[in-house]
């Protein structure tokens, strides 16, 4: 398998921006974090409150940089928060970017596909054959020698913006996500043998997988079994063995840890393990599949977990089931074919399922957060678009997930007992000024107090408050931004959004390495092999966790711009599309809106509304200069798509009068 390293510039860059008198501010070196609003963020490598930068501010710094930060007295700049230290950087220490993605535009000059990257490149040498309006891959040339503006040299030409495609290949390109396995890989991926281990013969529980209707690979299966105990059942999580085949430091466990995670982009799949492999490895239906099963003992009316054994095991699922079938049967229409043996085990574990969430809602109180996911549905082969799907988690989707936050809890437990360097999923508490500008907005947007929003309980009493109508989702939007994402962790650590004190991922091992370290981990311990040590585990935390970062913006880049493909056809009707869309966000140059039935956000510029309006910027509102009309903060307006802007991944919209 192919080795990849990743190249490092360690030389000192002056910023475009000179101080413009001399100053004995404080300086703080850290790393930049740039938002798509063009503004940024150093977070000290001391412990330390992070340092506001203003756009005219970050010079030539990118978003990953290491920068030094000149800390300002003065505040001649507009920020609507007012709060925290805010600099300017005054040298880029290390350069983390190399090379990047963009369109070329007029004048030589490349427009990052990155909206974390707000400044446009100029080009040096041949273009390559590139025309305008084609991605372009560009090496960054020395910023330390060109610190006026930023300057590259195209290396590659990826093709015409707004193609499917080339589309894909430029947001593939840009966060780095790996080329799909060559035959000869995956040849030899094929002819792996599994390692012997004693396994514990299940063939006799009646096991089920249960995923998409279009899964192609299955990783874990669940069983439901009495017990001699009265009113105690076993529970089977089922998942399987990876660690078997893929030994750690081998070819293929680098390759694997190099892609980190499965890449799931509209209409493009880019697998962390090599199909013939997984083809192997998944628990196919009538066949006798190799395993790593955990044995949970529950208590049917509690629901509470009582005891747990985890063993390596030999299964046989009965049944391959897809959510929407299961879903089916639970409201109540048995679906055609399914035996009684089936349909009574389905019954079972949805009963069982419903016992153990209740149990969690009253011990660990989490999070009860709904949301739709939206995806653009593309046809891989034809390169054509085929529609949108709103998901909303249904109870098929609650019964799996039960069975498997079980699971990874009772493997984090037993890490720990065992003192067994692992992998932790942890996600920290709000951070007290996030929480604060949430609940401001909430105030003074809707009139409506959340209470004390970094206590689980108080959060999920605010949000069964919410009325159902078209604020909620606003809310619910911003109060996402306002928690942090959770991370991997070489040390146990509180997931807050779960309310569990202890918690793993070994339920996916096939798509994400983090659960094949776990395995990989739990199989040495059992073999007296060797454990890589909390220091290892450490470095292979962040790593982790920065790969399903870019994994994660990978998916919505181009599920955004899936998107904007699918509404580029309204622009060619006679009868324009209108859509219901609800203001998010008010800013002096217009307003930022969200279109639910599409999962897309656009913008609508003030100078489309009809009328001249002043923005307000203590109340956040726009206001007609004349008359009494106002936009403000989860608002309805109904809008028509006016034009769309591929160089940013934007649509502009218009307001529709009835």
């Amino acid at each position: 398998m192919g080795k990849h390293h990743k190249h490092k510039n360690r030389k000192k860059a002056k910023a475009s921006q000179k101080p413009e008198r001399k100053t004995e501010n404080q300086q703080v070196a850290g790393m930049l974090t740039v938002t798509p609003g063009g503004f940024g963020f150093v977070t000290p490598h001391e412990s330390a409150p992070d340092i506001f930068i203003p756009p005219r501010f970050l010079g030539t710094a990118m978003h990953g940089d290491e920068v030094a930060v000149e800390i300002l007295k003065e505040r001649p700049w507009d920020r609507d928060s007012g709060k925290g230290p805010a600099g300017k950087i005054v040298e880029i220490i290390t350069q983390t970017r190399r090379t990047l993605v963009g369109e070329l535009i007029a004048g030589r000059k490349v427009r990052p596909l990155s909206r974390k990257l707000p400044f446009d490149i100029q080009i040096s040498g041949s273009l390559l054959g590139a025309k305008r309006g084609e991605w372009v891959e560009v090496n960054l040339l020395d910023r330390a020698e060109h610190n006026d503006h930023a300057i590259g040299e195209v290396v590659s030409v990826l093709g015409q913006v707004g193609h499917i495609k080339s589309d894909l290949d430029a947001v593939a390109k840009e966060y780095d996500l790996a080329e799909p396995y060559t035959p000869a890989q995956e040849e030899a991926a094929a002819e792996l043998l599994p390692e012997e281990i004693e396994r514990i013969d299940l063939t006799g529980r009646f096991c089920v997988t249960i995923d998409p209707h279009d899964a192609k690979d299955f990783d874990d299966s669940v069983s439901y079994r009495p017990t001699d105990d009265p009113g105690v059942v076993e529970l089977g999580v089922h998942i399987a063995d990876v660690a078997a085949w893929i030994r750690p430091r081998s070819d293929l466990d680098r390759e694997a840890e190099y892609r980190g995670f499965t890449a799931y982009l509209p209409g493009r799949t880019l697998p962390m393990l090599p199909k013939a492999l997984t083809h192997l490895i998944s628990l196919t239906p009538h066949r006798e599949s190799k395993a790593h099963t955990v044995l949970m003992k529950v208590h049917l009316n509690t629901g509470k977990i009582l005891e747990s054994k985890r063993m390596h095991s030999t299964i046989q699922v009965k049944a391959r089931l897809s959510f929407d079938k299961v879903q089916e049967f639970l409201h109540g229409n048995t679906p055609e074919g399914w035996p009684e043996e089936l349909c009574k085990n389905i019954g079972l574990l949805a009963e069982l399922a419903k016992s153990m969430r209740q149990y969690r809602k009253k011990t660990e109180h989490f999070l009860e957060l709904a949301t739709t996911e939206i995806r653009v549905l593309v046809d891989e082969e034809r390169q054509e678009i085929l529609g949108i799907e709103r998901r909303l988690q249904s109870d098929a989707d609650k019964l799996v997930e039960e069975f498997m936050l079980a699971a990874n809890s009772e493997v984090a437990k037993e890490l720990i007992e065992s003192h067994t360097p692992g992998l932790f999923r942890v996600h920290p508490q709000p951070d007290p000024e996030k929480i604060e500008e949430f609940t401001a907005f909430v105030v003074q947007t809707f009139n409506m107090y959340p209470g004390d929003m970094s206590s689980r309980m108080a959060c999920n009493r605010f949000l069964k408050s919410l009325p159902d109508d078209h604020r909620k989702p606003v809310i619910i939007g911003a109060l996402l931004r306002s928690l942090p994402r959770a991370t991997y962790s070489e040390t146990c650590s509180i997931h807050f959004g779960l309310g569990k004190g202890r918690y793993s991922h070994f339920t996916s091992p096939i798509r994400r390495y983090p659960d094949l370290l776990v395995h990989q981990q739990l199989w040495a311990q059992e073999t007296k092999g060797r454990l890589l040590n909390e220091k290892q585990m450490e470095k292979l935390a962040l790593a982790c966790t920065q790969k399903e970062i870019k994994n994660d913006e990978a998916f919505y880049e181009a599920n955004d711009r899936m998107k904007l493909q699918y509404l580029e056809k309204e622009l060619d009707v006679d009868d324009p599309v209108v859509h219901e869309g609800i203001i998010s966000k008010i800013v002096s140059s217009g307003m930022v809106i969200d279109i639910p039935e599409l999962g897309i956000g656009g913008f609508v510029p003030v100078e489309s509304l009809a009328g001249s309006f002043k923005y307000k910027k203590k109340s956040k509102k726009l206001r007609a200069k004349q008359g009494k009309q106002k936009y403000q903060c989860g608002d309805f307006i109904y809008v028509r798509l006016e034009r769309l802007d591929f160089i940013r991944g934007s649509a502009i919209f218009e307001p529709v009068n009835y």
